[in-house]
Parts: structure tokens; sequence; C-alpha cells
């Protein structure tokens, strides 16, 4: 019996996140500036789909996309953020395998619905830039549904074999996690055997999502940029410009870090490892902030909302 459940510790055990490594001195101090960037990201965007909610107007595909948006950036953020503040500030480093588990499966499955909603607003733009007389007609409300549902569903489809080639690994080493949260490298890393198959599919879907979604994404703006320069408007076009500047930023703060967090757990060996994981939870975190913010300013009816609210 004993024997029995020796081995199904050391198959399953109970990890030890450290927060940032290196700096775990400093990061009770570390977690402020944190816990702001949530806070403006919680606040940023339950604001918006009230907004989107409440304001007539902004039943349309660009703010339906943008309530997407909205809603997984709260779970993004949520999934991670309240157990790190508690091992910054509380020391309470202790997660279960199966906590691990879901919140590694509610990061990976929402970090693609991101990826996916950022690649349809690109989309959307396109259609409304180039073929403004069909837009509504293609992007109505059962379409939207119908494609977030399928985003969503795309997503964890692709996350669940993660989940469970984690499950079936054995975990009979250090359990301690060099992470702030449950990173699938991270605790690929900490596993006994053959982890090939692990790291294969996990490389094999974010290639995919990655490279599928950006290549769209370039596409529709090298496409809105030359219908953009065929306006004969002045204005016209600088208004279309401004909008694309927007929706850029945001795409390239989301991006960026989880690009950069994604080669640096393969090619990043020069890089300290309290940056990587600096960068990997400002990846967590900058989007879900700045999106209500860069959204919030472009939208005169948003903006006239929060100022009638102050």
């Amino acid at each position: 019996m004993s024997s029995a459940n020796s081995t199904a510790l050391s198959r399953h055990p109970s990890f030890l996140l450290v927060g940032i490594p290196g700096l775990e001195k400093e990061q009770f101090w570390i977690a402020f500036p944190f816990s702001m960037l949530y806070a403006l990201a919680v606040v940023g965007n339950v604001a918006l789909l009230v907004f989107i909610k409440t304001v007539p107007s902004l039943h349309e595909p660009m703010y339906l996309f943008l309530a997407m948006l909205a809603f997984t950036d709260l779970v993004l953020s949520t999934s991670t953020l309240p157990k790190m503040l508690s091992i910054f500030w509380l020391g309470s480093r202790d997660i279960s395998f199966l906590s691990c588990l879901l919140q590694l499966f509610f990061i990976h499955t929402f970090s693609i619905v991101e990826s996916r909603v950022l690649m349809a607003m690109a989309l959307d733009r396109y259609v409304a830039i180039c073929y403004p007389l069909q837009h509504s007609s293609i992007l109505t409300v059962p379409v939207l549904v119908m494609l977030g549902s399928l985003v969503l569903l795309r997503a964890v489809v692709l996350v669940i074999p993660v989940c469970f080639l984690l499950h079936r690994l054995s975990f009979c080493q250090s359990n301690v996690i060099s992470h702030a949260y449950c990173e699938r490298m991270a605790l690929v890393k900490l596993a006994c055997g053959d982890t090939r198959v692990n790291i294969i599919y996990g490389l094999s879907v974010a290639f995919v999502v990655v490279v599928f979604d950006v290549t769209v994404i370039f596409v529709s703006y090298t496409m809105i940029l030359r219908a953009v320069l065929r306006l004969p408007s002045t204005d016209a076009r600088l208004k279309a410009f401004r909008t694309c500047t927007s929706h850029i930023c945001v795409m390239l703060t989301f991006y960026i870090p989880a690009l950069f967090t994604f080669l640096t757990h393969r090619f990043g060996q020069s890089i300290p490892h309290h940056v990587q994981i600096v960068v990997a939870i400002l990846y967590l975190l900058l989007p879900p902030m700045l999106n209500p913010v860069v959204y919030g300013v472009r939208t005169k009816q948003i903006r006239d909302r929060v100022v009638l609210l102050l």
C-alpha cells in the first residue's frame, strides 16, 4: 500500500513555485507594480464589456470582437496573477498537480484564443476597409458567435493533448518549479523519462498557431495599406492609418513578449533567468492592461461614456 502511495506521489507530486528566481528577496516589492497592472486590466476590461453591452451603437463586429478580447484578457490574467501575488506577498508557494494543470490549461487555451481574436480583428478591418458595402452582410452577429465558438473550441482541442501528455509523465526529481506560474516547459524539465513527444507537440502547436495567425494578420494589413493609399481623401487616409496603427500596437504588445518567451526557453541560455520570468509575466499582464486603453481612446462612444462616469 505504501509502495503504491509512493509511486503516486512520485508521478504527481505537489509543486513549489519559486516566483522570480534570483529575486526572491525583492519580489515582495516587485509585486506592487504587477498588482497595479492587474487591477487596471480588470477594471478596464470589465468596463469595456459593460460599455459594449449597454451602448447599442457598439453592437458592431469590431466591438464584439473587442468584447471577446476583453473576456479573454480577464481569464488570461486572472488565471495567474492571484496565485502569483500570494507567492510574492504571502509565501504561499504550494500548488497541487491538478491545480497546476488547470492553470496551464487556461494560460495556453486563452493565449491561443487571444491570438485568433487578434487575427479575426485584422480580417474584420480588411473587410471593413476593402469591402465596406458587404461588411455588415458578411460579419453578422450569428457569424460572429459561430466564429467565437470555433476559436474557443479549436484552442481547447489543441491544448487538451498538452495536459494529457503532462499527466502521463512521472515527476520523480525535484518538485520546485523555477517560475512564477505553471509554465509548460518548466514543468516538462522536472519530468523523468522521455519527454520528446511533449516537446515536439508543444513546439508544433506554437509554430502553427503563431505562424498562421501572424501571416494572416500581415497579409490583411498589407491589403489594408494598399486600399488606404488609394483613398482619394487625405482625412480618410489619416483616419484609416490611425485606426490600423492602434490595432498593430496592440498586436505587437502581445506577440513580441510571446515570441521572446518562446525563443528564450530554447535558445536564451545567456539571458538571465529572472529576466525571462519577468517578461513572461508581462506577456500575461501588458496586453490585458493596454487593450482597453488603446481601444477606449480610439472609440468616441467609449471615451464619452468614461468622461460621463468621471
